[in-house]
């Protein structure tokens, strides 16, 4: 199979020929790639669109330094790492070293995303090449294809990899360890390349399937990591303005809810609890039927309302666990924005679609399921809710990374979250570089590492979860009831702000951020709103009028539950003794009285509450 010469743009220019018609290896950065955007379609990130940026420079220097036949490129979400790999692409083939690319990409969309970007600078491939084609046209450089229909026939793309020098560009590589046949597929179909180059925003997966082509080492634990031959993490890029700071605008509340036992539990959002009793009160919390949700999404609409004072064009994300879910939210949203909402279901054929016209759009809202969380390229997007049970470091990495990239200085990008420990691990430590571990480390915790970002509720975040159906199951798991507090804000590791009702003067303090500052500018205004919210609360006690102590609930002195349960089985003790009753009688009545399940499977909320009746009870004895 022929494929035509790349047309004048990227010829070699007369200088670099030598009288004897040979031609001179051309300097790292030359050619017509460097004209592309790594914001494409149409809107440039902020001082890129003429010219490569630092770290995509230092990469191909890294690379032309040693010409591997694997490398390895980590760079963040909203960095350019399309830029990147087309203008490598481009460097070989310039030096006569490949005459065709694959793309390899996790999904359909991406595959026209890179298909478009190739053409800008003159390198034509065919995203609608099919498996049953066998061959693509002449006029084609090359094609992109999935890492499923890679998997499909494996033999077939390693006969087209066979018929040509190759360049392969793995795009988000650790997808290959998706499944044992994917990996496989990928290495008998790929093997033969001449170049392999893999791409990254998140060189780690959750779990120890290994990615092909990716070497690894044992570090000194005799953990296999990942080695990475480039790698441009979150902080860099930051301190580059190459991406935006992210505010986390996180919220807690009160749920209740019925489990699949029939035990009516209840608890606060960030509390101490097991993993259980927060991944349901997790689930409550996005229950579209409760008050959680619909609180959370406003506020965020308000924030998408003050962003777009100073970008026009900002839009919002939700991002959904499932389609019932993401159906009902966009419906609360039209309520509450009073515009359309566009609703991308990853299932649906109209999808890729749905997403480009929106980019081009300058409409408010998006809901999606998923398919939005990884290497869709929408640069207008500042604001998010991320309002799914996904819970690996993998799948929140990608999701903040749609919202990360910087068009022009100044810009911050906002993401609504719930108070969930998982997710405050992961959002306190995005400057974190990961590697990918082959290998775990025994803790030596006979229950785990409850909130390892790494192990944390993967299996219950990660079930796709049959909302509708639960619904309609009387025995199943339901939802009795939520409210939404403002927390906190997070902002490049530090805590501002504490606990105030939704719609109150604290909440719309911190919503009220301008979208416009320099992250120090961002800082300040954190710290002054505040210094300003602490000194309204101190008012608040000064003001208020003395209440008499023996009314006032028990406050907690522990947070977790072993302590909590260790302070109500003392407090039984002592009251067994008081009323001469036998312990198991004592912890059924607080169990009559209170309500919920027994003392093993309480949620932290309700065992301060039998701690608080126990207290009232000896404090009428004594009186």
């Amino acid at each position: 199979m022929h494929v035509n010469s790349l047309p004048d743009p990227l010829a070699l220019p007369e200088d670099r020929v030598d009288p004897s018609g040979t031609a001179i290896t051309p300097a790292v950065g030359g050619g017509a790639a460097e004209h592309l955007s790594p914001s494409f379609p149409e809107r440039a990130a902020w001082g890129t669109a003429s010219k490569l940026r630092a770290w995509q420079s230092e990469a191909l220097e890294a690379y032309f330094t040693h010409q591997p036949r694997d490398f390895l490129a980590a760079a963040t979400p909203g960095a350019g790492k399309t830029t990147f790999a087309l203008r490598l692409a481009s460097e070989l083939l310039h030096r006569g070293i490949i005459d065709r690319v694959t793309v390899v990409a996790p999904t359909e969309h991406l595959k026209k995303q890179w298909a478009d970007a190739a053409d800008r600078v003159h390198i034509r491939l065919t995203p609608g090449f099919k498996n049953s084609d066998r061959r693509y046209g002449s006029h084609f450089h090359g094609v992109a294809v999935t890492y499923a229909q890679v998997a499909a026939r494996p033999a077939l793309h390693r006969e087209l990899t066979e018929s040509a020098r190759s360049l392969i560009i793995l795009d988000e590589v650790h997808h290959g360890g998706d499944a044992l046949s994917w990996g496989e597929a990928i290495r008998e179909a790929f093997a033969p390349a001449t170049r392999r180059l893999s791409l990254t925003g998140t060189p780690f997966r959750s779990d120890t399937s290994p990615i092909p082509f990716v070497s690894y080492l044992q570090d000194e634990h005799g953990i296999r990591l990942s080695q990475t031959d480039y790698n441009y993490g979150y902080g860099r890029a930051l301190q580059d303005g190459v991406v935006r700071p992210v505010l986390f605008m996180v919220y807690a509340g009160h749920m209740r809810w019925r489990s699949k036992v029939g035990d009516e539990m209840e608890a606060r959002l960030g509390e101490g609890n097991t993993k259980d009793i927060t991944s349901q009160a997790w689930r409550t919390a996005l229950d579209p039927a409760g008050d959680w949700i619909p609180s959370v999404l406003a506020a965020a609409n308000r924030r998408l309302a003050e962003v777009r004072q100073g970008i026009p064009d900002a839009g919002g994300l939700v991002i959904a666990t499932d389609q019932f879910t993401a159906r009902a939210y966009a419906a609360i949203l039209e309520n509450i924005s009073g515009e359309p909402v566009t609703v991308v279901l990853s299932d649906e054929k109209e999808a890729s679609g749905r997403i480009e016209e929106y980019s081009k759009s300058s409409r408010r809202w998006m809901v999606a399921v998923r398919m939005v969380s990884e290497g869709v390229d929408i640069p207008r997007l500042a604001v998010g809710v991320y309002a799914t049970s996904a819970s690996t470091p993998l799948f929140f990495a990608q999701a903040i990374g749609r919202f990360v990239r910087a068009r022009r200085r100044g810009e911050t990008a906002s993401i609504f979250l719930p108070n969930v420990p998982g997710l405050m691990a992961l959002a306190g430590t995005m400057e974190l570089e990961r590697d990918h571990a082959l290998d775990r480390r025994d803790s030596g915790d006979p229950e785990g590492d409850m909130w390892n970002p790494e192990d944390a509720m993967v299996a219950e975040a990660n079930v796709q979860d049959k909302a509708s159906d639960a619904l309609q199951n009387d025995f199943a798991f339901q939802a009795l009831g939520s409210h939404a507090t403002f927390d906190r804000v997070l902002f490049e590791g530090s805590e501002f702000g504490a606990e105030a009702p939704v719609d109150s003067d604290e909440e719309l303090d911190f919503i009220g951020i301008p979208g416009l500052l320099e992250p120090d500018q961002v800082r300040e205004l954190l710290q002054h709103r505040q210094a300003r919210q602490q000194r309204h609360a101190a008012d608040r006690r000064k003001n208020a009028p003395p209440t008499p102590s023996e009314d006032e609930p028990a406050a907690p002195l522990y947070r977790t539950l072993a302590e909590q349960r260790k302070l109500l089985n003392s407090l039984v003790g002592i009251w067994s003794k008081t009323s001469d009753q036998p312990h198991g009688l004592v912890h059924a009545e607080l169990r009559r009285v209170c309500g919920g399940p027994a003392v093993p499977q309480a949620s932290v909320t309700q065992l301060q509450s039998r701690i608080a009746t126990v207290r009232k009870w000896m404090g009428a004895h004594h009186s």
